[in-house]
């Protein structure tokens, strides 16, 4: 029995204990008043049914299939030390095992270890299933025994809903901070071969290692400020685009449009966010980028045919639903009184949404275009394809730039060894892009404190 079988018996036998809960306690409240309500009890049945075989079943997720491969290799005649060639054979192993690959003296290995394998997995279903049915019926025996009139059980229920609570919290914290440590320890590896001062204030991005003496740095040059230069610039043109407008859409949507246009119109707009990234790239790659073309050579100015400006306009028009849809809905938020008292002093109707209605959704429109930011110092498939892979620093938007994710990815992607200089820049990269978003955070939250404040 797999784990998706356990998990649907645990299910069924968490059902069978709410009914059956919620029915002892119906019977109880005939002769007289329970504390709590009937589906409490079951509720607290189920709940000491289900938590403990989940926790069962999370375990061997996590440890048994590791196990289960230490022990075949193990017992490999002649076991190799190199782990990539463990790595290999244990992969044959488990592919002839689950019958996905017929078993051939070609491939190296022996049937032994196939049926060594298989018959830990049977023990290993066995077991998991045993102890997950077993920690279940022990879960119902214990919750069984406390229903009676006086039990408490919502209190036991929400106790226990709020200890899954904390749990889920400490979950999400503890993967943010893994990724944090990841970040760090390998930036430190990054830094202990190349000057953090170089990284830093260098001007020149040239990862890849030289072939020829004449070619930059004998390892590479890694100055990312034409990165930082190229992420400013393209999110700068974005917002640019997006903040007017998703501002001015949003003020009309929430101050001028009528209920029907504001219901065909908010719908309308919203759609943008959910275009692909890809489509966005190519309708920048074979529309936008070459129009810009033509009329800078219109103009007799010098343009590129991938560049940083087509990036941005497409890519603020990507983050216009980000800016637009929150803000009118802070907007909305702000109490109906506050307009009409402001019209009563005599303002007029402009004066009110400039002086009374976006002060008070400040906040919200603040963190509205902070998640357009965010979204856009992230994005990377509309950079690659209208802006280009040059790492040119330089402050005309009509030359091609590139950004800090785009870089991210090219040093990630290809056949390279793990712990060189290339592919551990792209996490210094990431932990220098995880601590600009930080500072913009705070920065925002220090903007909406003082108005606050002043309020």
């Amino acid at each position: 029995m797999g784990l998706q079988l356990t998990g649907i018996c645990l299910t069924i036998l968490a059902i069978v204990g709410f009914v059956m809960g919620t029915r002892k306690s119906q019977i109880l409240a005939r002769n007289d008043r329970l504390h709590s309500r009937p589906r409490y009890h079951g509720m607290f049945v189920a709940l000491w049914i289900l938590l403990p075989g989940l926790v069962v079943i999370a375990l061997f997720a996590m440890f048994s299939a590791q196990t289960i491969h230490t022990l075949v290799l193990h017992d490999l005649p002649g076991t190799p030390s190199d782990p990539m060639v463990q790595s290999i054979q244990l992969n044959k192993i488990i592919l002839v095992a689950e019958g996905r690959t017929p078993f051939k003296d070609e491939l190296g290995i022996s049937m032994a270890s196939v049926d060594t394998m298989r018959h830990l997995n049977r023990i290993a279903d066995f077991l998991v299933t045993l102890l997950t049915l077993g920690m279940g019926v022990l879960g119902w025996w214990h919750s069984w025994k406390k229903i009676n009139v006086a039990f408490r059980a919502r209190q036991a229920v929400e106790r226990i809903v709020g200890i899954l609570l904390i749990a889920a919290s400490s979950i999400s914290l503890f993967i943010t901070l893994g990724i944090i440590l990841s970040l760090i320890f390998e930036t430190l590896r990054f830094f202990s071969s190349i000057p953090v001062t170089e990284f830093i204030f260098g001007l020149k991005w040239s990862p890849q290692t030289a072939i020829r003496a004449d070619q930059v740095g004998g390892t590479g040059s890694f100055g990312a400020i034409p990165l930082f230069a190229g992420t400013l610039m393209i999110t700068g043109i974005s917002i640019l685009v997006a903040a007017p407008v998703g501002l001015f859409c949003a003020i009309y949507l929430s101050e001028f449009a009528s209920p029907r246009v504001r219901r065909w119109v908010k719908p309308a707009l919203e759609i943008l966010a959910g275009v692909p990234t890809v489509v966005y790239g190519l309708f920048a790659a074979l529309s936008v980028a070459p129009a810009i073309a033509s009329l800078g050579s219109d103009l007799g100015l010098e343009v590129a045919s991938e560049s940083a400006l087509a990036a941005g306009l497409v890519m603020g028009i990507m983050i216009i639903p980000f800016v637009s849809s929150l803000s009118d809905d802070v907007i909305n938020a702000v109490p109906q009184a506050i307009r009409d008292g402001s019209l009563a002093m005599g303002a007029t109707e402009a004066e009110t949404i400039r002086q009374v209605v976006l002060p008070a959704a400040l906040p919200g429109i603040v963190g509205a275009l902070l998640l357009a930011i965010s979204r856009a110092v992230g994005e990377t498939m509309i950079v690659v394809m209208a802006a280009g892979l040059a790492a040119n620093l330089t402050a005309n938007p009509l030359q091609a730039m590139t950004t800090v994710t785009v870089q991210i990815v090219t040093l990630l992607v290809g056949d390279q060894e793990f712990d060189s200089p290339k592919t551990l820049a792209a996490f210094a990269l990431g932990l220098t892009l995880f601590f600009v978003t930080l500072i913009l955070n705070v920065i925002a939250l220090g903007v909406v404190k003082r108005y606050h404040e002043k309020q």
